[in-house]
């Protein structure tokens, strides 16, 4: 037993990725099973590291940190590797984070008119650099906290360390509280829970590491009331109190700061009630507009303006669509196929309505509808090439594409 504690100490970082992989794999692997076709393993084998890492490795992490909280017991120390795990899942939380924001919404104040299904930003935009810096401050709270060796480091910077940590965490719960069950539910949760339980850890190790460490050469004489200041320091039991005591100071100190550079003294506030289609919401956003995102191509023409450039609106099975150049393209083409190939059109048509419509339905962000567009762009280019030596007129083919009923059969992308 000792021998594998020493085994999962030494491999403490890499173990958790060495594992996501290997579930991620199986997972994809299972429904596959029956076929032993080599082409379709090689296949699964890339894809199931990248879903092990993505959705599997955030689930690990905070199990780790799980028991690394429901582990400690009095008289440990803070490995060292414990520390290093906690860096990783503080940045690559809010790198995960991020990742699932920009997927599953738009990053877009609550006055702004979306399409369909599409949510506004769960943060006030404006507020941003609020948040950022209280992120911040937290996360060299627990740098301060946790690196700096007890001999070294005076009672009242832990105490303030704490502090910094405290705010941060509860940045991370109002997150949650926000942002939990809607949307990605509980990929929005783990961060938060994993800010606790480092922020509960760490707290209780360095209070019982002072407790091993002997201060009284170090007491103040000459002063009685810095003799007192020191003696309630010096009690490492009442650094948790004194931590959220000191908060406040510190959060004000912030807000004083940032003000000076342009944020709004209630800006922390505003970043969560100056939105709409969340828990903490205090606005009602426009009405969305309903549009047809059955195809990549209309998905893709629903992205950012400056990147997909749309043209008009155009119309599809009585819906309105975004229209861009690219999308008018590709109909025109497929109106080519159906027109001079109407089998080959329609065992294309066929592999497309497949596989083509399940994808679209995951495709929620304008990032990753900029980056179908990106995708679509050779073939786009391919298309174009063939309507220009097919067609004597193709760019009037191109520009009638989605005018409605009297210019085309509507049945397109």
């Amino acid at each position: 037993m000792r021998g594998q504690d020493n085994f999962f100490s030494r491999h403490m970082v890499i173990l958790p990725i060495l594992i996501s992989w290997v579930l991620g794999i199986i997972i994809l692997f299972v429904p596959f099973a029956y076929s032993l076709d080599i082409s379709r393993i090689i296949f699964i084998v890339p894809i199931g590291e990248f879903f092990g890492i993505l959705i599997i490795y955030p689930f690990i992490l905070t199990l780790l940190e799980g028991i690394f909280l429901f582990t400690v017991r009095g008289g440990d120390l803070l490995h060292k590797r414990e520390r290093y795990v906690d860096v990783i899942v503080l940045v690559l939380g809010f790198v995960y984070t991020v990742f699932y924001v920009l997927f599953d919404v738009e990053w877009e104040d609550w006055y702004e008119v979306l399409i369909n299904n599409q949510k506004h930003a769960p943060i006030n935009t404006q507020t941003l650099p609020t948040i950022l810096c209280i992120a911040l401050v937290g996360f060299i709270g627990y740098m301060i906290v946790s690196f700096i060796p007890m001999q070294k480091m005076p009672p009242l910077l832990i105490v303030f360390g704490i502090a910094a940590m405290y705010l941060g965490c509860a940045e991370a719960v109002i997150w949650a509280i926000q942002t939990v069950p809607v949307g990605f539910g509980i990929f929005y949760l783990l961060f938060p829970l994993n800010c606790v339980f480092i922020t509960a850890r760490t707290v209780m190790v360095k209070v019982r590491q002072w407790k091993l460490l002997s201060f009284e050469k170090n007491k103040v004489q000459n002063s009685a009331s810095l003799s007192i200041c020191t003696r309630i320091l010096e009690k490492s039991e009442t650094w948790p109190l004194l931590a959220f005591l000191l908060m406040w100071p510190l959060l004000g100190a912030l807000i004083a700061f940032l003000t000076l550079l342009g944020q709004a003294p209630d800006a922390i506030i505003k970043a969560w009630t100056e939105t709409a289609d969340w828990n903490l919401s205090n606005r009602i956003a426009p009405q969305n507009i309903q549009v047809d995102e059955h195809y990549l191509c209309t998905v893709a023409a629903g992205g950012h303006k400056k990147v997909v450039k749309p043209i008009r609106l155009g119309q599809r099975h009585g819906h309105e669509v975004i229209v861009n150049r690219q999308l008018c393209i590709a109909n025109a083409f497929e109106q080519i196929l159906e027109e001079r190939t109407p089998k080959l059109h329609k065992r294309i048509r066929g592999f497309y309505d497949k596989y083509g419509f399940p994808i679209s339905k995951l495709i929620h962000s304008k990032y990753v509808a900029d980056f179908i567009y990106f995708i679509m762009k050779p073939l786009e280019w391919l298309f174009l090439i063939v309507l220009y030596l097919v067609d004597r007129e193709p760019e009037n083919r191109i520009a009638v594409q989605y005018m409605g009923e009297s210019f085309e059969s509507d049945k397109r992308r």
